[in-house]
């Protein structure tokens, strides 16, 4: 674990990044970039949470695991069978523990997965009539991390489909939109977004040393790293934006989910909020720039002045089981044990991220499994399976 000291340097850094720097900090200034093949914790430690809550939190992912693996249809798929990423979220918690990955589960979800590859290397199924339509990138993008995350060799063919898939999907028009990633590039219409874009980003990343196994006759696949920085860095807040949004980040250009507010130059800007922010922050560490990048640390400097696990901050309830999976992840990333709070004291993201889980799991009597749901329906997470995923998700990597 850091020490104070270490932790206090870093809130006087991000403190001074805020107030020091100019205004007119352009939106698309970016450095030269190249993937990185990993996001592992920079001097993450671990068994932070100690051995009560460590063995808490043990018997709630496996618990959580038991509901899901319940759950599980007889296809192998969950929830709506018409985006197959739905399926593939508990796929890579079943993966990602090591109880239950030789699960006959995880073969089943794998088989599904499988079903929904199509002709072009995407994996998604054809929804008309739905807006975004089968939002084949959003689906590719999860269905190939998980398939990656489950480590058979056997997949390695349909990973590299999906990622020359996802590589044809950037978007290199010329307007705000380039470089960025949305829904389903067969819709032809200028549209990304930031969630889509962190997903692609991630998937590309996490498979990245997939391509040493292609074929030298073929075509690598990879995306435009420096586009994909500096479309992220346009959904960041910039000061002017006012000291409440400054540094924070939104959804895409032109909209923030958590709506406008006007700034003290009475200026309408778009808000930021807490489960956007951390994507943003992920996506840049995911895109290989610095954590002493001044975006970097100022999205954090963002979620410490906002820190809260009651809600996602600027949404409420809105969007709180996939904050929760996203924050851990970012901050986990970023590589800080603990979040300086305005008031000067120091928060153990891990260990109040652990009880937050914990507590708000429910427990089926019949059954001693474990789920978790959101009453607010917002984002689909009143799907107690793609909660129950998000929540295993963040649990896994404590």
């Amino acid at each position: 674990m850091k020490t104070v000291a270490v932790v206090t340097t870093a809130l006087a850094v991000a403190t001074l990044i805020l107030f020091a720097i100019p205004a007119k900090y352009p939106a698309d200034a970016a450095p030269a970039v190249k993937p990185a093949s990993s996001t592992v914790s920079a001097g993450g430690t671990e068994g932070v949470l100690g051995v009560s809550l460590k063995n808490e939190v043990d018997a709630a992912i496996g618990r959580g695991l038991e509901w899901l693996v319940a759950q599980q249809k007889e296809d192998g798929s969950w929830s709506n069978t018409s985006f197959p990423a739905l399926t593939a979220l508990p796929l890579r918690a079943l993966a990602q523990s090591p109880q239950a990955r030789k699960n006959p589960a995880t073969a089943k979800a794998v088989k599904y997965i499988l079903s929904c590859v199509q002709k072009d290397g995407g994996i998604y199924k054809s929804v008309p009539g739905h807006k975004g339509g089968g939002l084949s990138n959003y689906n590719t993008a999860i269905c190939m991390s998980a398939l990656n995350a489950v480590g058979d060799k056997s997949l390695d063919r349909t990973i590299l489909n999906a990622r020359t898939f996802i590589a044809s999907a950037q978007y290199q028009g010329a307007d705000v939109y380039k470089g960025g990633f949305g829904y389903d590039k067969a819709t032809k219409r200028a549209y990304t977004d930031l969630l889509n874009t962190y997903y692609s980003v991630e998937a590309m990343v996490e498979t990245a040393k997939k391509e040493d196994l292609r074929p030298k006759t073929e075509k690598r696949a990879d995306i435009d790293w420096n586009d994909t920085v500096k479309y992220i860095a346009r959904m960041q807040n910039k000061p002017e934006a006012g000291k409440e949004d400054a540094w924070g980040f939104f959804y895409k250009p032109g909209q923030s989910k958590a709506g406008t507010t006007t700034n003290e130059a009475g200026v309408v800007v778009f808000r930021s909020y807490g489960s956007m922010t951390y994507v943003g922050m992920l996506a840049l560490i995911h895109a290989n720039v610095s954590r002493d990048d001044v975006r970097v640390q100022s999205a954090f400097d963002w979620s410490s002045r906002h820190w809260s696990l009651k809600e996602n901050p600027g949404m409420g309830p809105q969007g709180l089981y996939f904050f929760y999976n996203v924050l851990t992840k970012s901050l986990s990333a970023y590589g800080q044990d603990m979040v300086p709070l305005p008031d000067g004291s120091l928060v153990n993201w891990r260990v109040e991220v652990a009880k937050t889980l914990v507590a708000n799991q429910k427990i089926d009597p019949k059954t001693g499994h474990g789920y978790w749901i959101n009453e607010s329906g917002r984002f689909w997470e009143n799907d107690s399976v793609l909660v129950t995923a998000y929540a295993l998700l963040a649990l896994e990597l404590l």
